[in-house]
């Protein structure tokens, strides 16, 4: 899977959107500033968790594929020291 800028492109401008524009709209009030700091907060990290899990997909952290026979040698080998498994 590879990387594409579109994505990436439209999540930035909508949680820009949402840290950088918004801000300017929260009504006056004593709480203003606290808002304010609270989307701009909430937009970065939302953004960053997204991009954290959209590039983690490109290169996932699978196993290796093994053999039918490799893993059958491995659980009779490891049997003991399985507590799962019943001893012989």
């Amino acid at each position: 899977m590879g990387a594409s800028w579109a994505p990436v492109l439209f999540f930035t401008v909508v949680w820009g959107a949402v840290g950088i524009v918004l801000p300017f709209f929260v009504p006056k009030g004593p709480n203003k500033g606290i808002l304010q700091v609270i989307l701009m907060l909430t937009a970065f990290t939302c953004w960053l968790f997204w991009l954290c899990c959209y590039m983690a997909q490109m290169n996932p952290l699978i196993g290796p594929a093994l053999k039918n026979t490799t893993v059958l040698l491995m659980a009779r080998e490891w049997q003991d020291y399985n507590p799962f498994l019943p001893k012989p």
